[in-house]
């Protein structure tokens, strides 16, 4: 079996521990010392995409990719529960793709999205990093101000 390993450099290690635990679903971390945090899952699988579209090189944004309504609510719930700013978006068109999805930011910053694909789009869809301002809730990762802070209940 392999894994994908995606490793983030976090400013405050209890904040984001507690934002990744809730982000997988309440599994908790295989390996936690004073600097270093580690999660071996085996749920979500990987979908990893690159793309050059005038970006900064790096890690865009991270995400789990769901099969289901089912799963995109759950998903949204675990983003509510971290208490981080979202944004919920329905038939949105991203990486030539029309899908559901939501956004969040983790305490350093990053992009985190869930997503259901409904089907495939003939075009890439408006980025954040496109120059229309307007284009900024598009898709591929919205900024922290155009994310509505969702309360925990």
């Amino acid at each position: 079996m392999k894994r994908m390993h995606i490793h983030v450099a976090v400013e405050s290690l209890a904040n984001s521990v507690r934002f990744y635990t809730s982000m997988f679903g309440g599994v908790e971390p295989t390996v936690l010392k004073a600097d270093y945090c580690k999660w071996e899952l085996t749920d979500p699988k990987v979908n990893f995409a690159i793309s050059q579209r005038g970006a900064k090189p790096g890690v865009d944004h991270l995400g789990i990719q769901v099969e289901t309504d089912e799963e995109l609510a759950e998903m949204r719930s675990r983003f509510a529960n971290a208490v981080m700013p979202t944004l919920d978006q329905a038939a949105t068109t991203c990486c030539y793709a029309k899908s559901d999805k939501s956004w969040t930011m983790d305490p350093q910053g990053v992009a985190w999205e869930t997503f259901r694909t409904l089907e495939a789009a003939p075009t890439y869809g408006q980025s954040r990093h496109d120059p229309d301002p307007a284009a900024s809730v598009a898709c591929c990762t919205p900024t922290a101000s155009t994310i509505a802070f969702r309360s925990r209940t």
